[in-house]
């Protein structure tokens, strides 16, 4: 869900321009947005697996200072998705636990 008429800011005139691929599925998104906002918009609210309980979790404090929404993005565990911009072409995960880093050659 996004906000396309605002009272005091007028309608949103952004466009989709960018695609995300979150656990395999193509999402429409908009370039610059926070990756968290995309996933909403897209009806995504787990964003990832406690590590002792296997509890969901999604977006808490949505200003970066809780780890709630983290996610694995391009191989990276643990990023922030409520203050990472979305970048055309990112790889999503949800995350399991404390999340695997992949090693790069």
């Amino acid at each position: 869900m996004r906000v396309k008429h605002h009272p005091i800011l007028g309608e949103d005139r952004r466009k989709e321009d960018a695609t995300i691929i979150v656990d395999g599925r193509k999402i429409k998104a908009i370039a610059g947005e926070p990756i968290a906002a995309a996933l909403m918009a897209a009806g995504i609210r787990v964003f990832r697996k406690t590590p002792k309980k296997n509890q969901p979790r999604g977006v808490f404090c949505a200003i970066g200072r809780c780890t709630d929404c983290v996610m694995t993005v391009n191989g990276i565990p643990n990023v922030r998705t409520c203050v990472t911009p979305v970048e055309d072409g990112m790889v999503i995960e949800t995350q399991n636990g404390l999340g695997k880093w992949r090693e790069i050659r």
